[in-house]
């Protein structure tokens, strides 16, 4: 059984801007801008688990898109991370924050580097 968890997150696009969240102060890494998403759950497909976290992070019920890149990150001391991106270009209900500092709508170039 790997260690490795499964992180799924979501590029969700509109009107030419990509959604981005603010973590809360309290979380791990605060104030750190993110995709919205989260862990997979044993026996969840990563589309479910991108669907659920949605859900439960915005208040949107999403079309998940094709896979767009995964990566693999550590944090010191710590099992490794697989990170699945998908994209998100439909999706129901406007997106509010339940689980974030902020959200917001931000042009892809100024979220280069």
């Amino acid at each position: 059984m790997s260690l490795r968890k499964t992180v799924v997150a979501a590029v969700i696009e509109r009107d030419g801007g990509i959604l981005i969240c603010q973590r809360r102060r309290a979380d791990s890494h605060p104030l750190k801008w993110e995709f919205p998403g989260g862990k997979v759950e044993p026996g969840e497909s990563f589309q479910a688990a991108l669907q659920r976290e949605l859900e439960e992070e915005l208040a949107i019920q999403a079309r998940i898109g094709p896979e767009m890149a995964r990566a693999e990150h550590r944090y010191a001391g710590r099992p490794p991370i697989q990170l699945i991106f998908y994209r998100v270009r439909e999706f129901h209900g406007e997106p509010v924050s339940r689980a974030f500092e902020q959200i917001r709508w931000e042009a892809p170039a100024r979220l280069a580097g």
